[in-house]
């Protein structure tokens, strides 16, 4: 099984100056641990508006950053927002394409719609129609990214005259597709594309068998039909994350924030009202949090079932990851910086991590690969074959387009021969 970071770049209130710059940096050096140390993955989200929940708006330049201190762990925007309100079709293309480029071919393109009232209608994107738009723009982002030229399109939500795409991606024919999935509904319809699955619900080990089964029993059907130019079979979950050698400590260093983190989810995602700029998580959290004590206080031997259960020592994790492998999951990626969580211990973690836990899933993995794409390889082809590809255009069917200036002068000598053309008066 193959591991990962990820980062929403969580900032509670409240916020002194200076806080946000730390945050960042201290996230970068989080990433260039995690590459020395041999994790896989590092996982960038974008969101927009959503205070003290997620500070990351502009995912490609932390990666960029990212991409020059560190040599081997692969690079995801998990996700890019690909709704053209957010992002033009061909931006994100030259984003990933330039990203790739930059981390020599290390980019995973996670890709994703919202659906936070903030997001959406801050950007002026209707919720009823999110999916079709966002079918309709990825579909055409992996053309623009495979094609040569790109031959444009007349579409209900996006359209683009010809055009050709510089530069182009290190990664042939694209860099690997996925897509969030906070529902099993979602988990189906990436494997009817032949993408990835970034499962950002906190899945019991139990219940992520049946995601995973299915998800895989619909990759090798003729359901699945690829909206890429290739096919990324993988299924990706999300786990809390806090290691320590003391139960007991490895709660008290993590438990709270990963418990933020989802309060603030819920709240800007399911039940709560938002004041830009005056709504305070964090405060709101600490309420709920004392009315949740006043009832139960915190039993750390039993604190990490469900959705806690990274958390805790190297020989829990060990027992929580199994469940994970053991079922078929692919990756699993860590919410590590949550909350108030502090550097110093996210740092420890990973540490030992790496060093206690890690091994026993990595020793066999290369093998695990293999025969995972062997097995899959005959019905990734059957997949492949019912595409409908774009039609690439003929060299005598690429439109030529004059420079503004000509057509400029074009008109200009147009329009005064036509008034010296004009017969005289009388």
């Amino acid at each position: 099984m193959k591991f990962g970071i990820f980062y929403e770049h969580q900032l509670p209130r409240p916020w002194r100056e200076g806080d946000e710059q730390r945050l960042f940096n201290e996230a970068l050096d989080q990433v260039q641990l995690a590459d020395e140390l041999g994790l896989d993955y590092a996982w960038e989200v974008e969101h927009h508006f959503l205070e003290e929940y997620s500070h990351s708006s502009a995912p490609e330049v932390f990666l960029a950053a990212c991409s020059q201190r560190t040599k081997n762990i692969r690079l995801g925007q998990g996700i890019r927002q690909v709704i053209p309100q957010y992002n033009h079709p061909a931006r994100t293309a030259e984003v990933i394409a330039t990203l790739d480029l930059v981390s020599n071919g290390r980019v995973d393109f996670g890709t994703g719609e919202s659906s936070a009232e903030l997001e959406l209608g801050g950007f002026g994107i209707p919720v009823n129609k999110k999916r079709e738009i966002y079918l309709e723009a990825t579909e055409q982002i992996a053309n623009i990214l495979a094609m040569d030229p790109y031959p444009g399109y007349e579409g209900k939500y996006f359209s683009m005259p010809c055009r050709n795409l510089v530069p182009k991606p290190v990664q042939k024919p694209h860099p690997p597709l996925w897509v969030a999935c906070s529902q099993r509904d979602t988990i189906r319809m990436a494997a009817r594309l032949g993408i990835g699955a970034l499962t950002f619900a906190f899945v019991d080990p139990l219940e992520a068998k049946d995601w995973v089964d299915e998800y895989y029993s619909i990759i090798k059907s003729d359901q699945c039909v690829p909206i890429g130019h290739a096919v990324n079979a993988n299924i990706c979950m999300v786990s809390s994350f806090s290691c320590h050698e003391d139960r007991e400590q490895a709660v008290r260093r993590g438990l709270e924030g990963f418990e933020f983190f989802g309060f603030a989810l819920g709240s800007l995602y399911g039940f709560g009202e938002h004041r830009p700029g005056r709504t305070n998580l964090w405060e709101n959290f600490q309420k709920a949090q004392a009315q949740k004590r006043a009832l139960d206080s915190t039993d750390y031997n039993n604190a990490l079932s469900g959705a806690a259960g990274g958390i805790g020592t190297p020989q829990d994790l060990s027992e929580h990851l199994r469940k994970f492998a053991d079922v078929g999951v692919d990756q699993v990626t860590f919410i590590q910086q949550a909350g108030n969580n502090r550097h110093e211990d996210i740092c420890h973690s990973l540490e030992l991590f790496a060093a206690k836990v890690m091994p026993e899933f990595k020793a066999n993995e290369a093998e695990r690969e293999a025969a995972k794409q062997a097995e899959l390889a005959p019905y990734i082809a059957a997949a492949m074959a019912r595409k409908q590809f774009m039609k690439p255009l003929a060299d005598s069917e690429i439109p030529t387009f004059e420079a503004l200036g000509r057509r400029i002068t074009e008109e200009s000598r147009n329009q005064k021969a036509s008034i010296y053309e004009k017969p005289s008066a009388g």
